[in-house]
């Protein structure tokens, strides 16, 4: 039962004077048997009130808003997080069983949320490309591991060639992408199965083997059948979500897990500097002061589109 401290600092220092900056987080790590969270702070300079709702998923969030003038911005998320490998699913229905049911009107109807699912011109393609796993007679658990390990198999993981408004199409051409990239795939073919498929954001924790994406925020897909619930896949890395696997949000896709975004009005430079550090002990006052960023980036938005000064934030978050 590894103990993870996670520190995750957003800091924007803007060119000039920004108002009215009006903000929404989700970066409340889930609490439940398999995380239990003993700790989590968040800090956000200015001081401004948070107040916390659940969302239409059950993702607690955040809103905050800044109205006086102020030239930097700054969200830091510390927390201790215990987590507990999920024992293996059980496959207790027979195949033919577990589709008759997932297929049935009532689950359909249940979790038509999660299975609606993009049009995209690859479709054809894609099933053609899949079609031998998806004719086995095996468990359908089976099938959606045989899924994930397709994507981690045929496509290359790479920064900097996608962003989050890539499309199944243009990732499917591509070959390649980061772990947003893979879990918006995965949801595609689940989806296309009529799996309810969802899309969860967190992070991957440092362990004894090297996994990519590690270190940083991170994504994968849950898959949900009657005999088994929710199931975590993650195709960066050929393998179930489990123990390294710390979840902050879930929902149908990105943008119903993006860590942060918001609005604001004035200066339309900046500068983004992002930290991301793991521990299995508490940090320092000296670690939390001088640790450099792991991403640092400046934009410059267009003076007739909105002034959102998380775009290139949002983009970033899931290509650490």
């Amino acid at each position: 039962m590894p103990l993870f401290y996670i520190r995750h600092k957003t800091h924007y220092i803007y060119s000039g004077q920004v108002i009215d900056s009006a903000n929404q987080v989700k970066l409340y790590p889930v609490n439940d048997e398999f995380q239990q969270v003993s700790e989590h702070q968040l800090r956000i300079s200015p001081n401004p009130t948070i107040h916390t709702i659940r969302d239409y998923f059950g993702n607690r969030t955040g809103f905050f808003t800044v109205v006086a003038p102020h030239t930097e911005l700054s969200i830091d998320s510390i927390l201790a997080v215990e987590m507990k490998n999920k024992p293996q699913p059980v496959k207790s229905l027979e195949p033919s069983e577990v589709w008759k049911r997932t297929h049935s009107d009532e689950i359909q109807l249940l979790y038509h949320d999660f299975l609606k699912a993009e049009e995209a011109k690859s479709q054809r393609e894609i099933q053609e490309a899949v079609h031998e796993i998806l004719g086995k007679v095996q468990h359908p658990l089976d099938t959606i591991a045989d899924l994930s390990n397709y994507i981690y198999d045929n496509f290359t993981y790479k920064k900097g060639v996608t962003s989050i408004e890539t499309s199944v199409d243009e990732l499917w051409n591509l070959r390649a992408g980061v772990c947003q990239d893979f879990a918006h795939l995965l949801l595609y073919m689940l989806r296309l199965m009529g799996v309810p498929a969802r899309y969860i954001s967190g992070y991957i924790c440092p362990g004894d083997s090297e996994w990519r994406g590690e270190g940083a925020t991170h994504a994968w897909a849950e898959a949900w059948l009657p005999d088994t619930g929710w199931v975590g896949f993650d195709p960066t890395n050929k393998c179930i979500a489990g123990e390294r696997h710390v979840r902050l949000a879930s929902g149908r896709n990105f943008s119903d897990c993006t860590p942060v975004k918001g609005t604001y009005k004035g200066a339309n430079e900046h500068k983004l500097e992002v930290t991301v550090q793991f521990g299995t002990k508490a940090f320092s006052d000296d670690q939390l002061a001088s640790l450099s960023p792991t991403f640092t980036s400046g934009s410059t938005l267009e003076e007739d589109m909105p002034r959102n000064s998380y775009m290139a934030y949002m983009q970033m978050q899931q290509q650490q």
